[in-house]
């Protein structure tokens, strides 16, 4: 587990711009500073347009299925003695909160009038989101993903093509989504003019973190707004899975100055804390520059980034987004290392109990929430009220786990 350090929180707004602290920034080739510069200007000016506001709030409730539910899950609650809420994410069309950021991107997109949308994913949720969102906007979208996870999720690369995107696995036999994102970032050096790369999560260079983050954070401003209408207070736990890290970010997001709320992620323990075992970049990395942003990465004592490993495609990546580093150097968020058996056992009782397949990267958030709770039992704690992020459903996963 990382423990938050015994340092006060402080408000991540007032930073320099591309940074969080010491973490963010641009650490790019020259040939895609003007790309950057041309985007950072576009969500400048549409960040702050109330009808461009508008007009995702209303692809948000009339398209993707917003506000997603808040479940309580009885059974779980009285099986775990607690009360513990789920943020339904994975009940969003595509199932999962990654069209909360597609509809803004490709939005964005075609306020920027590109002609061509490019992505990469880990799962192929972002990638089905993509296609989705490129498919509404009438914009051509290609898919960069990871061989490897192309044959673990080989569902939803046909579900992309279905939805008029081409799909290319990169990497190799063993190709994971470190290797999409670098091979759309050549892409989108090669045709900056016309193409707008589609980040799918918090991660890469400014102002990338800082746009996901926000096209996000409706998760956690609607948990928290649900769960005082609920309970009439507020949780003393809010968990999420951390790969890259949006989901996580957008539900934190709504918590952040609630500073008695404890925030915690749940990362990828894989089998163990050996290099290549495991995807947890904050419990067992060090900072470091990757893919156009210093943040924290699994890497060797000379810089090298180490191969990964989980058992969900999604959180299989060895770095994760600059303000999760933030965060956690800040003290307000914690992050634990669930190793796959435990997610796996997870993504078993919620099933069994409540009727609801998670995604296996949400398995890890709901893990995560039955150590803690387990945890508070031995020190007398009885009770406690708790919220997890359900990011996605299960669907995609089912044959993996079988």
């Amino acid at each position: 587990k990382t423990a938050r350090p015994k340092t006060e929180a402080k408000s991540v707004q007032n930073v320099p711009e591309g940074y969080f602290g010491d973490f963010g920034g641009r650490f790019v080739s020259e040939l895609l500073i003007p790309a950057l510069d041309e985007l950072n200007a576009a969500w400048k000016k549409y960040s702050k347009d109330k009808k461009f506001e508008k007009e995702l709030m209303g692809l948000y409730n009339d398209y993707a299925g917003r506000p997603s539910l808040l479940t309580y899950a009885g059974n779980l609650s009285e099986k775990w003695k607690a009360q513990v809420y789920l943020k339904r994410e994975d009940l969003l069309h595509t199932g999962s909160h990654k069209i909360n950021n597609t509809l803004g991107q490709a939005l964005l997109a075609s306020k920027m009038k590109k002609k061509r949308i490019i992505a990469e994913t880990g799962a192929g949720q972002h990638g089905v989101a993509t296609a989705t969102a490129a498919a509404l906007m009438k914009i051509p979208a290609h898919v960069y993903m990871g061989s490897e996870d192309l044959r673990r999720q080989s569902l939803n690369g046909f579900r992309m093509r279905l939805l008029g995107a081409s799909v290319q696995g990169v990497g190799g036999d063993h190709g994971t989504l470190r290797d999409a994102v670098n091979e759309a970032l050549r892409d989108w050096a090669r045709n900056v003019d016309d193409t707008y790369y589609l980040i799918g999560s918090a991660i890469g260079p400014h102002p990338y973190p800082t746009m996901v983050r926000t096209f996000q954070s409706i998760i956690g401003r609607e948990a928290r707004s649900q769960i005082l209408k609920a309970e009439g207070k507020l949780p003393q736990a809010v968990f999420a899975c951390v790969g890259g890290g949006s989901n996580s970010l957008g539900m934190f997001y709504g918590f952040l100055k609630d500073t008695k709320v404890q925030l915690i992620g749940a990362e990828a323990g894989g089998r163990s804390l050996t290099p290549g075992n495991h995807s947890a970049s904050l419990t067992a990395g060090k900072p470091g520059v990757m893919q156009g942003a210093l943040t924290y990465i699994i890497q060797s004592n000379d810089g090298q980034v180490h191969d990964v490993h989980s058992i969900s495609a999604g959180l299989d990546y060895p770095g994760v987004g600059p303000e999760h580093a933030y965060l956690l150097k800040q003290g307000r968020t914690e992050y634990v290392a669930v190793r796959d058996k435990l997610a796996l056992e997870a993504f078993q009782e919620l099933a069994r109990e409540e009727g609801i397949i998670p995604a296996l990267e949400s398995a890890h958030a709901v893990a995560a929430a039955k150590l803690h709770v387990e945890n508070l039992r031995k020190l007398g704690k009885k009770n406690p009220l708790i919220l997890i992020c359900v990011s996605g459903r299960g669907d995609k996963d089912v044959q993996e786990v079988e």
